[in-house]
Formats: structure tokens, C-alpha cells, sequence
């Protein structure tokens, strides 16, 4: 007869590996949304604005990330429908004291890291975009340290460092290219890069505080929620106002055949890759499963590759070496060590 020790070291083991499952599953298809995430840059009207001005080039980023909330919010709506979870989303939706975790979390992850990646990917290009977020895990695994003393191993935070220096290993040949053309304008791109890094981290430590008291399928349908309403009824219509855009009219021309399956295809690989990394967070913790996550870097060069047919470059392709022996160092940790440990005087389902 199985002991209640025994009982429980086992499902403690399950739930690792399937924290590891997701966060790697997570990692696949935010590889593969690059692919739609760049193509739409060469439908009109992205296209015409892609080599405009940078109001205009702001605009058609911003646009394409409203559209792409939409799009995702969509699936979600979906995957919670075929689940029957809109009851539970209801409720979660009026439980202000959860819910405003995860509105929170829909800023730093959309109007920040989501359309600060489409700036990467437009103006340094996708490559560049997919590896320059790789600096997300350590933001996210800080502020899970600082804010909620979520507890790190030795080989867990080695994992981190290798992986971020094989993120920052990509930005000296193109900021010393950038330095020497300044007038060039891609240090929209590299901004956008920090932004990514910036935005997913702290969204992945502020959604912690929420997926500890609610469900995570619900969790991210709430946060997309949010974000669609911050483009749609917030950020569009103040561009609108207070400049002299044709937001509308630019909507209206984005509704063609060649751009609206880049965007939905984009949102359906997002959505459900979003519905992975929030379900790792709870059974691995918010450090470890955005590390294991930004392996995406090397399923996006994968990806793009195949899909461009042709290699990045050399430091591109160090970079990408260097994050995966970091996710090889997690992902070997002793099993005994990946319980999600926190301070005892953090009582965040009674808090949050």
C-alpha cells in the first residue's frame, strides 16, 4: 500500500515533468509564431509602412498587435469554450482582486513585449527579435525571487545565466553597427528587443501571484481580455485623437485575405503557446518556466530557416548554442530539487 509520503513525492514528480512539458510545448509554438509574426510585415498595407516614416512604421506595429489580441483572444475564447470553462471564467472575471493581476500582467505583455517584438521583427528582423527576448527568464525570475521569495537552486540560476548570455552575445554586432549609422532608425528594433525581454518578464512574475488561486486557462483568457481592451478602447482610439494617423482607415485596408491568415495564424500559435507557458508557472515556478521556455529561440531560427530557406548568422547561431546548453543545465536538475518552494509568511492565496 502506497504511504502518504510516497503519495505525494509522486505527484510532486508528475507535476515537474508536466511544468517541463508545457513549458517546452510553449517553447515550440512561440517558435513558429515568428513565421506569421514576420510574413504579415509583407502584406499591404504593412508593407507600404514598413519603409515609411517612423510614425507610420509605429502605427502599422501597433495595428498589427491590436489585430494579433483579437486574434488570440479569439482562440482562447474557444479553448475555454471546448473545456466549459466560461463559468469559471465568469466568475474569475468578477473576482477583481484576481483578475486585476492578470489586467496588470495584459500591460507589460501586450502594448509592451508583444508590440515591442513586432518593432524587433520589423526593423532588425525576426531573428534578431526571437533571440533579444531570450533576457526575459532573469526579469522574471528576479522579480519572483524579490516579490513572492520564490526559491531558486544553484544549477537553476547557471541554467539562467548561460541562457541570457546567449541572448546579449547577439546585440554587440548590431548595436556597434547601429552606433556607427545612428540615423539608420533601427534602434526602434533594439528597443523593441528590451521591451520583449522586459514585458514577458515581469508579466510571467506578476501572473504568479494570480495562478496560485485560479485556473490557468481561464487565467490567460483574462489577460488577453485585458489587452484587447487596452488597444481597442484605450491606445487606438488615442492615437486617433491625438495625431493626425488614419487608424480606421488602416483597419479597414489590414481586412484582406493575404494579411488576415498571417494574423490568424499568428493568433492560434500565440494563444495556445500562451495557454502552455501559464500552465508551467504553477508546477515548476515562474524562474524555471520561462527559462525552459526561451527555447523558442531555437525553434524560431529552426522555423524561419525552413521557412526562408537560409541560416542566420554566426552570432546568431552562438547565441542559440549558448541557450541551449542553459535549458540543458535546467532541464537536468534533480527532480528532488524542482518543487516550487516559498516563503512561509507569503500567504498569497489569502492576499492576492
Amino acid at each position: 500500500m502506497q504511504t502518504l509520503e510516497s503519495a505525494r513525492a509522486s505527484y510532486r514528480v508528475r507535476s515537474v515533468r508536466w511544468g517541463f512539458y508545457w513549458a517546452l510545448w510553449c517553447a515550440v509554438l512561440w517558435g513558429a509564431w515568428y513565421v506569421p509574426g514576420t510574413a504579415v510585415w509583407y502584406e499591404a498595407p504593412f508593407v507600404e509602412l514598413g519603409s515609411a516614416s517612423q510614425g507610420d512604421f509605429l502605427l502599422a506595429a501597433a495595428v498589427i498587435t491590436a489585430l494579433s489580441s483579437l486574434a488570440i483572444l479569439f482562440f482562447l475564447f474557444v479553448w475555454i469554450g471546448v473545456l466549459e470553462k466560461w463559468g469559471e471564467y465568469a466568475r474569475t472575471f468578477r473576482q477583481i482582486r484576481i483578475s486585476k493581476w492578470y489586467y496588470l500582467g495584459a500591460i507589460f505583455g501586450g502594448p509592451c513585449a508583444l508590440f515591442g517584438s513586432y518593432l524587433a521583427i520589423g526593423y532588425v528582423g525576426p531573428v534578431f527579435a526571437a533571440i533579444a527576448a531570450l533576457m526575459y527568464p532573469v526579469v522574471g525570475a528576479t522579480l519572483a525571487r524579490f516579490w513572492y521569495y520564490e526559491k531558486m537552486s544553484a544549477r537553476a540560476v547557471i541554467g539562467i545565466i548561460v541562457i541570457l548570455i546567449g541572448g546579449a552575445s547577439i546585440y554587440a554586432p548590431g548595436l556597434l553597427s547601429e552606433f556607427s549609422n545612428p540615423e539608420g532608425g533601427a534602434w526602434l528594433g533594439y528597443l523593441g528587443g528590451v521591451m520583449a525581454a522586459v514585458g514577458w518578464g515581469v508579466e510571467g512574475a506578476i501572473a504568479g501571484r494570480a495562478l496560485d488561486v485560479s485556473d490557468p486557462d481561464v487565467g490567460i483568457t483574462l489577460r488577453f481580455t485585458g489587452e484587447a481592451f487596452y488597444w481597442i478602447f484605450l491606445i487606438l482610439p488615442a492615437i486617433a485623437i491625438f495625431s493626425d494617423a488614419d487608424v480606421i482607415g488602416l483597419i479597414l485596408a489590414a481586412f484582406n485575405f493575404s494579411a488576415m491568415v498571417w494574423i490568424l495564424l499568428a493568433g492560434v500559435s500565440f494563444a495556445f503557446c500562451y495557454v502552455a507557458w501559464y500552465k508551467s508557472f504553477p508546477l515548476i515556478g515562474v524562474g524555471r518556466g520561462q527559462a525552459i521556455a526561451a527555447l523558442y529561440g531555437v525553434f524560431a531560427v529552426i522555423f524561419l530557416s525552413i521557412f526562408t530557406l537560409s541560416l542566420p548568422e554566426w552570432h546568431f547561431l552562438i547565441g542559440l548554442t549558448l541557450t541551449v546548453l542553459g535549458g540543458f543545465i535546467m532541464f537536468t536538475e534533480k527532480t528532488e530539487m524542482l518543487e516550487v518552494i516559498r516563503s512561509s509568511n507569503l500567504a498569497v492565496s489569502a492576499e492576492v
